[in-house]
């Protein structure tokens, strides 16, 4: 039996020929609280720093960070995911700059978290901002040694969750840490915090505009193939979800995000876990580059994009167009 008509007594267009329609017959919405907003931190006083790669994107010192997001808290973006800039001459192989609980990351927490204690916030684990050799781990014969790597993340994350970052986010992709660093935080009783894992995240070419933003433009020895996934492979990926969801994590997340929608959708269906898509960098300046030479409109190519994560089962979107957004969606 046939359910769905057929034309001319069934016609498609009439739910689309209002824009009231339109909103009521609309499947899938995009609301401020949908939204993590991602911000670069740096030394400094006073310092509001373009990245040049990112038209629009700043890099912003510890004592404006809390005004840089009052904006973003009074539209009711519910977080903000927070990065270091840190110049190569000012890492080390071991990327022992992650254990300095007065580092960069843990100073802006305390910052934000004191002046907008609503607000959450989510730290990046991964040494790949703090050592020479661009890795998110350390080496050892020049192998990304996953063990060590481990142990080091550990230590990292308690120290961001004490400086007040609600929200651990690995984004290593080492075997067994989402487990360790569970662990790791309960020993502390940081109990509460909770752990959003970059369950897939790809070897992406999308991720350049972001290194030049945290200050690995050219720090990078090799590449990232042995440990992030491979573009080619979508089943490997409810493997690693599956597998951090049974070591605790509260929350998973895909990266990159357009190319990746299949995997967002596998995930969620798969899972239905608390699912989240992290619209990088190149994706970012991608549109940028077309708005900026009139190819593309702005707001609609921005919408287009971060409605689609919704329409693939994503519960959020991590995107520099967050403000951005936010900002349209209010003016309705």
């Amino acid at each position: 039996m046939n359910f769905y008509g057929s034309f001319p007594t069934t016609r498609l267009r009439r739910n689309r020929h209002d824009a009231w329609t339109r909103k009521l017959t609309a499947e899938n919405r995009l609301t401020p609280a949908d939204l993590i907003w991602p911000i670069f931190l740096t030394e400094g006083e006073n310092k509001v720093v373009p990245v040049e790669s990112m038209p629009g994107i700043v890099r912003v010192s510890v004592d404006r960070a809390a005004e840089h997001v009052a904006e973003a808290v009074a539209l009711g973006i519910p977080a903000v995911a927070l990065f270091p800039y840190t110049p190569v001459e000012d890492r080390d192989e071991e990327g022992t700059g992650a254990l300095n609980p007065d580092n960069l990351m843990c100073r802006g927490a305390r910052a934000l978290k004191a002046a907008h204690p609503d607000l959450g916030l989510i730290g990046d684990v991964a040494l790949d901002t703090y050592t020479s050799h661009g890795h998110d781990g350390v080496l050892r014969d020049g192998y990304v040694h996953n063990e060590d790597t481990v142990e080091i993340l550990c230590r990292q994350a308690v120290a961001m969750a004490e400086a007040g970052v609600d929200v651990i986010a690995p984004s290593d992709m080492m075997d067994g840490r989402v487990g360790t660093i569970r662990a790791a935080l309960d020993a502390k009783g940081l109990i509460h915090t909770r752990i959003m894992s970059y369950a897939a995240k790809y070897a992406s070419g999308y991720y350049a505009p972001f290194r030049d933003a945290v200050g690995s433009t050219g720090a990078l020895i090799g590449d990232k193939k042995t440990y992030q996934m491979d573009p080619a492979n979508s089943d490997e990926a409810l493997r690693e979800v599956a597998l951090d969801i049974a070591e605790g994590a509260d929350m998973v997340m895909v990266k990159p995000g357009l190319p990746y929608l299949d995997i967002v959708h596998r995930v969620k269906t798969e899972f239905g876990m608390p699912t989240y898509v992290y619209q990088v960098s190149g994706e970012y300046s991608m549109i940028m580059a077309a708005v900026e030479r009139g190819w593309l409109d702005h707001d609609r190519a921005m919408m287009e994009a971060l409605i689609s994560f919704k329409r693939a089962g994503a519960n959020g979107v991590l995107s520099y167009f967050a403000l951005k957004a936010a900002r349209l969606l209010k003016a309705g």
